[in-house]
């Protein structure tokens, strides 16, 4: 086992207050040109340096010929994008200027046979006897918004939020990231750990465990060589916070791509997963649904029970949601209670359903929805509500106003121009209300529909995002999400018990 890397070797790498970046190019297609743009573009508020062997100015950075040349003290990350034979004296030369952490994006190490692993291994060693924090190679980057740093080769920047991202595939963070910019929850760190070859994603995940700045752990592995270390990691991080686990490789034919794609070698599948059950992380089957269960834990507060109530607009979406949810292992679909259909039978006509899924069948007026919301959650036998039927009107609305009958302002001929911002002021309500009867009674309150992502635009969604939450594509995706909220929060009450 690795000795453990003094804390501040991961200060250096979240939150520089200077970044090299090693083999900055002129070429607008090259990882060190891109990286150091990514560096520059996103706001990054301390010192960057850049190398370049011919001394080239490279987006207004007048590179250094060699990292000789960098004061000492100046950077505490070196991001490389330096040939295989360039980067041991890197490192030499980096931990003798006061770098802390280098990322290494270099390829040809681990994942390419042979030699590649001797070059690996010795390469690890000196960062180990220089005592830098060493991440890759064969890495993507690193982003962490608290610093405003985006470090990578590839986009996009992702906004701030409390999910911190460890990953052995860089295009896996491209896809949380992009999950990220997509729904509004947003992202505090995010590593590409490469080949892990010297930080591993456990060790990231130790890390975020401790870090104020994450709420959610969020991880892709493929390949475990030691299965009790990688327990022993999962358990202690799923005391403190929330983890979600995306694992590849999980068939014959996936772990013989990540075995090309990594050097890695696949576990397991069922061995792992009962891991994953006895630690107490979140195992997700793809990269939507581990997403969505970190956004949701990052967003929604755990429920007390597994008692659901479902409020919909339209009956069919509420047939579909039950079934979803009498399908689930975890999750009930609770019988209406009579004091609550009593309090329903007062803001709806009769022909409301008078059961669970609450289907208004039309019936609402300006107040309905928030109105139901609230008795909805605030009953003591509901533990969590999903909510179907946000942005109906404002799609209509849109329509309207882009069917050619509109007019401009000071003219609207047909009367629509009001009813249209009737309709999206409406929805910006319920999405509204949805968020704070959730923070009110301290319970799940997921809203979905498909709308977040057809038009995103939409007066519904758009709320729900900046309410800060996530808005589910569909009501089986806010199911399966309420299933990883509802076993978090058993498997936290067997451990205290």
């Amino acid at each position: 086992m690795r000795p453990a890397l003094d804390p501040r070797s991961y200060r250096s790498l979240f939150e520089p207050e200077g970044v090299v970046v090693a083999g900055a190019s002129t070429h607008p297609g090259k990882f060190g040109f891109v990286s150091l743009h990514n560096i520059l573009a996103n706001g990054y508020r301390g010192r960057v340096y850049a190398t370049n062997r011919d001394g080239a100015t490279v987006l207004g950075v007048e590179c250094l010929r060699s990292l000789e040349e960098l004061p000492e003290g100046a950077a505490d990350l070196l991001f490389v994008c330096t040939p295989k034979a360039a980067n041991e004296e890197l490192l030499r030369v980096a931990a003798s200027k006061g770098i802390g952490a280098a990322f290494l994006t270099t390829a040809g190490y681990g994942e390419s046979g042979e030699q590649g692993r001797l070059d690996e291994t010795a390469l690890v060693d000196l960062a180990e006897d220089l005592g830098i924090l060493l991440v890759g190679p064969n890495g993507q980057g690193v982003v962490s918004t608290p610093a405003s740093l985006c470090a990578q080769i590839v986009a996009p920047y992702p906004p701030a939020g409390g999910i911190s991202v460890a990953s052995q595939s860089g295009n896996f963070v491209s896809s949380f990231l992009n999950w990220s910019c997509a729904t509004g929850v947003g992202i505090s760190r995010a590593v590409s750990a490469g080949n892990a070859a010297a930080t591993g994603v456990p060790d990231l995940l130790r890390f975020y465990a401790r870090d104020p700045a994450s709420s959610v752990a969020l991880a892709y592995i493929e390949g475990i060589e030691d299965g009790r270390a990688v327990a022993e990691a999962f358990g202690e991080v799923a005391s403190e916070m929330p983890l979600v686990v995306l694992k590849g490789g999980a068939t014959p034919g996936g772990a013989r791509a990540a075995a090309s794609h990594t050097g890695s070698l696949a576990s397991d599948d069922r061995t792992f997963d009962g891991m994953c059950a006895q630690t107490g992380a979140t195992r997700a089957a793809s990269v939507e649904e581990a997403f969505e269960a970190a956004a949701t834990f990052a967003t929604q507060p755990l429920p007390t029970g597994n008692r659901v109530v479902v409020m919909t607009t339209a009956g069919g979406w509420g047939v579909v949601t039950a079934d979803a949810l009498t399908r689930h292992r975890d999750l009930e679909l609770v019988p209406l209670p009579e004091d609550l259909r009593a309090g329903i039978d007062e803001l709806l006509p009769p022909r409301w359903s008078r059961n669970n899924p609450v289907d208004l069948a039309g019936g609402e007026t300006r107040d309905t929805i928030p109105q139901v919301l609230e008795l909805i959650a605030s009953h003591p036998e509901v533990d969590a509500v999903i909510h179907l039927g946000l942005g109906i009107q404002s799609n209509q609305a849109r329509m309207m106003r882009e069917g050619g009958f509109f007019g401009s302002e000071g003219d609207d001929p047909h009367g629509i121009q009001r009813i249209v911002a009737y309709h999206e002021r409406q929805d910006e309500r319920f999405a509204a209300a949805a968020a704070e009867v959730s923070e009110r009674t301290g319970k799940p309150v997921l809203s979905a529909t498909e709308l977040a992502v057809a038009f995103p635009d939409n007066a519904g969604p758009a709320a729900v995002r900046r309410a800060g939450r996530l808005c589910y594509p569909s009501a089986d995706r806010a199911v399966t999400a309420l299933g990883h909220l509802v076993r978090r929060a058993e498997h936290l009450r067997r451990r205290a018990g």
